[in-house]
């Protein structure tokens, strides 16, 4: 087991400590044109090597993320004395149990809804008569429209569905692998980069300053995932006292929805109510599902988050939605749950390296 990065400070060390650049009052842009232009064009490479490597990129940023989610887990396991390697993967087995009994009790739920759609569909069609006239013209529209442009026969839907599981199996697997040695590896990178450095104040300061990032990442991913864990057991139990049943699916689909602010939230309204007039009589009480969701959804997000993150985990909302839709443009759904997560961090890691201060200030709500 690694044991924890220690610096030993020597007393007859003569150079001035020098504060360490941390969080403080956002500093100036730089002035220098020319770092700039750099700063941009570094960035337009990465993008662009995140977007052509996207299959190796996103399961490491991807096992990035999961490993900072772990990290109190495994601070704990350490202080327990538990070697690193069975302490990673307790925690990769006691996850992966997790999502397997969770994918257990939900197929059962899952079969008895995709049976009664056909039906639920005819009532759906009866309550909303008013709505074939336009409905009808739309279809047509886009039956035209798809018969104007199809150029020749797609993929079958077996293809697809064959293509995308074995796409998404190689992901998982990748991204397990290098989440199991990230966790082994503990402080390496660190301590190697310390190494390095010349002199003791450089030590110091970075040190301080991975610690003091990698902690409020974590901090902002834990309760993120608690507040996601508790929207959705407030969701499965307003849904079963309104009658739509099936807690754990419902209380399953808003904990996942969560992860996707704004959209994933508006998606759950939308699903909601159609679940609610599919199978609920009368009308008013069909609408309970999507309002008490809505109504758990505004507590949490308005009043119950901003309280446990405080303002320096806040995002500016405009930014949260660009970071959406660039990364769903990116990387697909994986990139729209990623792209909060990597907005936090970089907001955290710009507060904490005083240069970036003023990028941090930016990206606050």
């Amino acid at each position: 087991m690694a044991e924890p990065l220690r610096i030993e400070i020597p007393t007859t060390d003569t150079e001035p400590l020098e504060p360490p650049e941390l969080a403080g009052e956002a500093g100036p842009l730089p002035a220098d044109p020319k770092l700039v232009i750099q700063a941009c064009l570094l960035t337009i490479t990465i993008l662009a090597v995140c977007s052509f490597a996207a299959d190796i990129i996103l399961p490491i940023v991807l096992a990035i993320v999961l490993k900072l989610l772990f990290q109190p887990g495994m601070r704990l396991l350490d202080r327990l004395h538990v070697p690193r390697v069975i302490a990673a993967l307790l925690l990769i087995l006691a996850v992966f149990g997790v999502i397997v009994g969770v994918g257990a009790a939900l197929s059962g739920p899952a079969t008895a809804w995709a049976e009664k759609l056909p039906e639920g569909v005819q009532r759906l069609e009866e309550r909303l008569k008013f709505l074939s006239q336009p409905i009808g013209a739309l279809q047509k529209f886009l039956h035209q429209f798809d018969g104007a442009t199809a150029g020749g026969a797609g993929p079958t839907l077996s293809e697809t569905l064959m293509k995308g599981t074995q796409h998404f199996a190689s992901g998982f697997f990748e991204t397990i692998l290098v989440l199991f040695f990230l966790l082994v590896s503990g402080d390496t990178f660190l301590r190697r980069m310390v190494e390095i450095l010349p002199s003791f104040s450089d030590k110091r300061r970075v040190v301080e300053l991975s610690q003091q990032i990698e902690e409020n990442v974590s901090a902002y991913l834990v309760t993120i995932t608690l507040m996601n864990i508790a929207v959705g057991v407030a969701t499965g139990l307003a849904m079963w006292a309104c009658g739509l049943g099936d807690p754990i699916l419902w209380g399953t689909l808003a904990f996942l929805l969560n992860y996707v602010p704004i959209m994933g939230p508006v998606a759950g309204v939308g699903l909601f109510l159609l679940a609610g007039l599919l199978t609920i009589d009368p009308l008013w009480q069909a609408l309970l599902p999507a309002g008490l969701y809505l109504l758990i959804h505004v507590l949490e997000g308005e009043a119950i988050t901003p309280m446990l993150l405080a303002r320096r985990f806040t995002l500016n909302p405009v930014l949260v939605i660009v970071s959406l839709i660039f990364w769903f443009w990116m990387w697909g759904v994986p990139g729209a749950v990623l792209a909060v997560p990597m907005l936090a961090m970089a907001k955290i890691i710009c507060d904490g390296v005083r240069p970036l201060n003023a990028v941090g200030h930016f990206l606050e709500g």
